[in-house]
């Protein structure tokens, strides 16, 4: 078999022959036979010999281009885009969206009223110093890109909204660029919580498009701007699009994490391809367990799995024990203690009415223990996130 690099030394010794058959060197001219001098004529004074300086520069010579590459140059940063740009999509029915109704509110008219006259009668000083410190924490400068991965061991545990509660967190407290990227090709449902109504590009389309050298104004041009802050690169077109492989994932994630402050990953579910290759490059990774018997004990399992294989994953990983429904019967306080053996934080995400309906999540709609509960997962995220490197 030949060497990768045979066809290059090839190349080369065929420039080198060019170039030496183009400037052979010329044969010298003789000398002109010596003049009688005229004694009616003053001598000329003699020219100066010219000699060859050695520290004057050679020009350089371009070297032949390699076969199959363009020969015209490109511009540093330039975008090469594709010849035709993909028809948007919408993210769900319309329909459907209409069906869904107008969003609820995540805690009750009530619950909300007395929480609001409790604020007016004693304002909570703790509660606030808590807040803003887990605010402070979310807004902590980063020296680079931080790329936090979310997945779960099966589909429905809820890891698209709490990806999509992470985003919206950090595109609320945070100053520089925040994306939600979608790894999940086939039943990911990131556009729709995050309140996007069409795509166009996805993350398979940008993997012929990115370079190192891309800037961000040409890198929004393929994003979704969401109504609420941050960014959107979706995974499909709205339709069950073929499995991303996890080299396309990783090639686009390094291109696109130097243009924003934080990326959160909503990953296929595990064991899939896209989910191990962003659990092993990450800087942080969120762990998604249902609030059940069984999601609480297949997690464990994967964690266990996980810190067997990367033991320095204990520092960077998060649990998120997600209520999915008002009638759980699973005592959170053993679930959490069980989940947290292996020496992680384990975040419960309460039961919230909003976020139970489906569709766009909205901030402003969400009840107040879940508001905390996302605010206080995002802190501890990006503090682990931003300790590894």
């Amino acid at each position: 078999m030949t060497a990768p690099s045979d066809w290059q030394r090839d190349l080369m010794r065929e420039v080198g022959a060019a170039e030496a058959g183009e400037e052979r060197p010329r044969p010298a001219t003789p000398p002109a036979p010596a003049r009688t001098p005229d004694p009616a004529r003053p001598a000329a004074a003699p020219a100066p010999a010219r000699t060859p300086d050695p520290a004057a520069p050679t020009r350089p010579r371009t070297p032949a281009p390699a076969p199959g590459r363009d020969l015209a140059p490109r511009t540093p940063g330039e975008v090469q885009r594709p010849a035709s740009a993909p028809e948007a999509a919408p993210v769900a029915d319309p329909r459907l969206l209409l069906a869904l109704g107008s969003p609820r509110h995540g805690d009750p008219l009530a619950r909300r009223a007395g929480a609001g006259l409790r604020r007016l009668a004693a304002p909570a000083a703790k509660e606030a110093g808590d807040a803003a410190r887990l605010a402070e924490a979310v807004q902590q400068p980063v020296t680079t890109g931080r790329v936090l991965a979310v997945t779960s061991l099966r589909g429905g545990a809820g890891k698209s909204t709490v990806a999509a509660l992470l985003t919206r967190t950090y595109a609320h407290y945070r100053h520089d660029p925040v994306l939600g990227l979608e790894a999940d090709a086939a039943l990911g449902t990131l556009p729709l919580r995050l309140g996007a109504r069409t795509v166009r590009w996805t993350v398979g389309d940008l993997a012929d498009v990115l370079t190192p050298e891309t800037r961000l104004t040409d890198v929004t041009g393929y994003l979704v701007r969401l109504e609420e802050g941050g960014w959107l690169l979706p995974a499909s077109r709205g339709q069950v699009g073929n499995p991303l492989a996890g080299r396309t994932y990783y090639s686009v994630a390094l291109a696109l994490r130097r243009h924003f402050g934080v990326t959160v990953v909503d990953c296929d579910s595990l064991p899939g391809q896209v989910a191990r290759t962003a659990l092993g490059t990450a800087h942080a990774r969120v762990l998604v367990a249902p609030a059940t018997a069984e999601g609480v004990h297949g997690t464990r399992q994967v964690l266990d799995w996980l810190l067997g294989l990367l033991p320095a994953a204990r520092e960077n990983t998060v649990v998120v024990l997600n209520a999915t429904s008002p009638d759980a019967t699973l005592d959170p306080a053993t679930a959490r203690a069980h989940l947290g053996e292996p020496g992680v934080p384990v975040v419960l995400l309460p039961y919230d009415r909003h976020l139970g309906q489906g569709g766009p999540v909205h901030t402003d709609h969400l009840g107040e223990a879940a508001r905390g509960t996302a605010l206080r997962l995002a802190a501890e995220a990006l503090g682990r996130a931003v300790r590894t490197r």
